[in-house]
């Protein structure tokens, strides 16, 4: 199993719009390694949905319910989806300063390349969220 964090304009497609979808694409990726990370992705695999923009944290945990495939939003090029679905949203929101903060983050690609939309969250880094979320 591995972990992810995907990340999202709220006002784009929020996490209260994937609780009421109840299942749905990720799309719209169009940066490589991102695309690259979704084609990783593995059905049960977990994700931490990221809220971007003027309050940035994560709001929420997910799973990927379905491998991917070819974007259907694509014009052109070779993008890929995959579906996802709610499990259940975190006990709290956990700001972006929170985790920056938090020993044992300053490794984080959240933290390293705050621009790439799809990420690899390692196990000690999914640990280390879900203690802040007991906090």
């Amino acid at each position: 199993m591995n972990y992810w964090l995907v990340k999202t304009e709220p006002e784009t497609f929020s996490w209260d719009e994937l609780e009421r979808a109840g299942i749905s694409q990720w799309d719209g990726v169009r940066n490589f390694q991102a695309r690259n990370y979704l084609r990783t992705m593995r059905k049960g695999d977990f994700i931490f949905i990221y809220h971007s923009g003027k309050n940035p944290g994560i709001v929420g945990l997910a799973e990927v319910v379905k491998e991917h495939y070819p974007d259907p939003t694509a014009k052109e090029g070779d993008w890929s989806v995959v579906d996802i679905k709610p499990l259940r949203k975190t006990k709290r929101f956990i700001p972006l300063q929170e985790i920056k903060q938090a020993p044992g983050s300053e490794h984080m690609t959240l933290l390293k390349n705050t621009r790439l939309s799809v990420q690899l969250v390692n196990k000690t880094e999914y640990n280390l969220i879900m203690r802040l979320e007991q906090n």
